[in-house]
């Protein structure tokens, strides 16, 4: 049978048409996978035959067209949208212009609803509403702003989309800023914040010095250990908190105003309890939800934490999400870590030890030198020590 009338561009079983190779090859493209399909496959691949009729019925099944086996508008449709994978070519509006259609929309348009940037129809059309999605979401990655969704901004959310969940997209801007410059250390700001735990002293003694230690001093001394092998390392560090009388909004103003890549607060607990003991950490979170408003502190936190766990024997009491002042206003990824509690006779004892702060400042450094590494940079928790992070800090 010849093609069918003009009027009607459908192709069905038996017809012979140049269009049933081109037919053949946009079957291929949109994935169908079939034996004597290829046009290189077979004596005449102008001919519609039971191996195209088999293809076109598994391409409708897939997308969920009547499975009738006829190539007919609707399936050609789906056909030309099938055509183009996100990131085979640019995505662009103008108005007045024809509008894109295609799968790589539909994904593109998924990927930001995904993110919290797009809201509508998934329908695979890169129109106007699409097209001020994008450039939302390139103004929050840093991007240059012009709506066109290109390698750039593709890229960029494949390095996000992995590890960010729709509440979080404001963060993507800092998310992208993790991994466009290299793993170094060097030139990274960093806040360090003292807690504000109490200064009177408590019951454990210094081993080193003999002097009492309290809250804030514990603190205090694990955090500027922390700070002496960050600055050794070539990061840019601000310490806040040297004294324990600061105001928590003048610590959050500091933190903000530091524009610092991460942000580690160092605490140290104590409570009238004395069974209660171990390590924890925190980070931007509706703890009644359990929604992770901090992408980057939930991961800063968790690295920490499995960290100081790997080199210590000290209780596992977990991350967190809060809603406290200094972590969700400071306007950079932030967390604070409660590393142990003096009220505890096992916590002092340990932490009475100068050698065993320095363990966990050497963890807490080898976290966040974790944190700034691509994936296939990373290492096994527990396995890095600090002289290999000077192999991601070359020059010193």
């Amino acid at each position: 049978m010849m093609e069918s009338d003009a009027a009607d561009r459908s192709l069905r079983r038996s017809d012979n048409s140049p269009r049933v190779v081109a037919l053949r090859e946009r079957l291929l493209r949109a994935g169908v996978s079939m034996a004597h399909l290829a046009p290189d496959q077979v004596n005449d691949a102008a001919i519609f035959d039971d191996h195209v009729d088999a293809a076109v019925r598994t391409f409708q099944q897939a997308r969920g067209l009547m499975v009738d086996g006829v190539a007919g508008p609707e399936t050609l449709r789906a056909l030309s949208e099938a055509q183009f994978n996100l990131g085979d070519r640019q995505l662009a509006w103008f108005p007045g212009a024809d509008v894109i259609r295609g799968d790589d929309v539909a994904e593109l348009q998924r990927q930001l609803s995904y993110l919290g940037f797009y809201y509508g129809h998934i329908d695979g059309e890169f129109g106007e509403r699409c097209y001020f999605a994008v450039r939302e979401l390139q103004m929050n990655l840093g991007l240059e702003v012009t709506g066109v969704c290109d390698a750039p901004l593709i890229g960029a959310m494949a390095r996000v989309s992995r590890t960010i969940s729709p509440s979080q997209a404001f963060s993507l801007r800092d998310y992208e800023h993790l991994h466009q410059s290299s793993a170094a250390l060097k030139g990274r700001v960093v806040c360090l914040g003292v807690g504000q735990g109490s200064a009177t002293a408590e019951h454990a003694i210094d081993r080193a010095s003999g002097r009492a230690l309290s809250q804030w001093s514990v603190a205090s001394d694990i955090t500027h250990r922390i700070e002496s092998i960050l600055s050794a390392l070539g990061a840019d560090v601000t310490v806040i908190g040297d004294t324990a009388e600061m105001p928590h909004a003048e610590r959050t103003r500091r933190i903000k105003e530091s524009n610092a890549s991460l942000s580690v607060t160092i605490n140290c607990d104590w409570l009238d309890q004395p069974a209660a003991n171990g390590i924890s950490a925190f980070y931007w979170g509706r703890p009644e939800t359990g929604e992770i408003r901090s992408p980057i502190g939930h991961r800063a936190a968790e690295l920490v934490l499995k960290e100081v766990l790997a080199r210590t024997s000290m209780t596992d009491l977990g991350i967190h999400g809060r809603s406290w002042d200094i972590l969700r206003m400071t306007s950079v990824p932030s967390i604070e870590l409660d590393l142990g509690y003096l009220s505890s006779p096992v916590d002092s004892e340990r932490l009475a030890d100068p050698v065993f702060r320095q363990v966990l400042a050497d963890a807490v450094v080898i976290a966040i030198q974790r944190l700034y590494l691509l994936e296939d940079e990373d290492e096994p928790t527990g396995t890095l020590a600090l002289d290999d992070v000077l192999r991601f800090n070359p020059g010193l």
